[in-house]
């Protein structure tokens, strides 16, 4: 083995990856026994995996009406030479224009994006990764308020050597990020030699499930403009804001703030989330930086969107009627379906952190666990993966500050199945209640008992001892 690790890089070799964390270890669970209603009724649900299947019947129903959007089929087939051939790296025009206008309108409909400042990549993972490269050298920094997405140390650091430092909130104020909480740990690395170039934020958050006010966004550019250091927003779930406050962009706040450095801000957006097309593979760079655009297009060499599939979504995102049709129906399910989980959980007594966006909440079983420890949230989530059989998140995996708080993913899945974890969850709920009952009253009963014994033990003292007797009793005269 030895031998064998010589011959290898450094990377190929380490353990930087993350693939050891709780966060991955669900999904493997999950794939060593999926559930399948009709085949293993009894294997894992997989609710940790944040995946949008609430809307995939209208990209299916588009498909079928307009066959002509793709080069494989006989209405297609026209195309096919010109798109299979050789492409540059920058893309194909009609792509990076129905993504600008995609943009535009999960956003409201507030704000332009310029065709020429989108740059392709491989998901969103890719272009997280590709700004570090772009923004930041091996060992430099980037501050990043908790809890933050569980993979961020994978995407963000591994191949990059760039370090991530958490800023640590918590939930007595919705784990909302303080200016404080900013300055404090920007000083800190700054007392131990560490370079800060950057705040990433991902708005709206995953794992919270919130999207940041106004006041929040003026109170971070500020804070980067101050410090001339970079605001690299992950806004991948923009169109999922189902209730106020809303969703506010940073390329919104950005035409109110003048005095903001424009070259300091960079947005990474996919389509794996908004529209549930993760497999495609669409990530998108947005800097309004000319040289971290320029420097992005080359990188983007290395994880490009193939042509048929840059050719496909074209034809779809530049239908207007379908694109705003399909903006409300994933606001309006994503709503629906979050209503009845968290219903459901509030029927068991288990509350979750109140959000507004997502495909998932952060569920508080903070009552649950043996004690308020992070070892105790593992033993927890153990038994859930092995017992309970859901695979959840635990709020650990995403550097939460308190134990207790797990994440849990419910639109990648059919009503039947929700229905079924939901029923799991509220067994073990409720067996849980009557254990802790059951050990209550025996712990009540034990320190009665002790008590009486202890009380009988007195009296008995106090009848046998002459020391405690009366000299007038009837006994000592006798």
């Amino acid at each position: 083995m030895s031998a064998d690790k010589n011959l290898l890089s450094k990377l190929a070799v380490g353990d930087k990856h993350g693939e050891d964390s709780p966060y991955f270890d669900g999904w493997k669970a999950y794939d060593n026994n999926p559930f399948h209603p009709d085949h293993n009724p009894q294997g894992v649900i997989q609710m940790g995996l944040a995946e949008n299947q609430l809307c995939s019947d209208l990209i299916k129903e588009w498909i079928k009406a307009n066959p002509q959007a793709s080069i494989c089929t006989a209405e297609g087939i026209d195309g096919f030479s010109d798109i299979a051939v050789f492409q540059d790296y920058h893309g194909l025009k009609q792509f990076r224009q129905a993504i600008a206008a995609f943009m535009e309108r999960a956003r409201g409909g507030r704000v332009k994006f310029e065709e020429e400042r989108v740059v392709m990549s491989g998901g969103a993972t890719g272009a997280n990764e590709t700004l570090m490269f772009c923004l930041a050298d091996r060992g430099d920094a980037f501050l990043v308020p908790t809890p933050y997405y569980a993979a961020f140390d994978r995407d963000l650091s591994w191949r990059t050597g760039v370090r991530l430092i958490p800023v640590e909130c918590n939930s007595s104020n919705n784990f909302q990020v303080t200016k404080q909480a900013l300055e404090s740990a920007y000083l800190n690395a700054q007392e131990t030699g560490i370079k800060i170039k950057g705040l990433i934020l991902a708005n709206p958050s995953n794992p919270l499930g919130t999207s940041l006010n106004k006041e929040t966004l003026q109170t971070l550019m500020d804070f980067i403009n101050d410090k001339q250091i970079h605001l690299v927003c992950d806004e991948i779930y923009a169109a999922t804001v189902f209730a106020e406050p809303g969703f506010i962009s940073v390329a919104e706040m950005i035409q109110e703030m003048d005095h903001v450095n424009r070259d300091l801000i960079h947005i990474v957006y996919s389509l794996s989330k908004d529209m549930g097309l993760p497999g495609f593979r669409v990530g998108v760079v947005y800097s309004y930086n000319d040289a971290v655009v320029t420097c992005a297009r080359r990188m983007s060499s290395f994880g490009l969107v193939s042509s048929q599939t840059q050719s496909f979504l074209a034809a779809m995102l530049s239908d207007k009627i379908f694109v705003d049709n399909f903006l409300k129906e994933v606001s309006k399910r994503v709503a629906k379906r979050h209503l009845v989980f968290t219903e459901g959980l509030k029927e068991m007594g288990v509350s979750c952190l109140a959000s507004n966006a997502g495909l998932f909440v952060l569920m508080d079983l903070r009552q649950m666990l043996r004690d308020q420890t992070f070892e105790s949230e593992m033993s927890l989530w153990r038994i859930i993966i092995n017992k309970v059989k859901i695979n959840i998140s635990p709020g650990s995996s995403f550097h939460c500050s308190e134990p207790g708080w797990f994440r849990v993913c419910f639109a990648n899945m059919d009503e039947d199945t929700l229905q079924i974890a939901l029923q799991r969850m509220k067994s073990f709920v409720v067996r849980d209640k009557e254990n802790k009952n059951c050990n209550n009253k025996k712990r009540k009963s034990f320190q009665e008992n002790l008590k009486l014994s202890f009380s009988s033990k007195m009296y008995d003292d106090h009848v046998r001892s002459p020391r405690l007797m009366s000299p007038h009793s009837p006994l000592v005269r006798t």
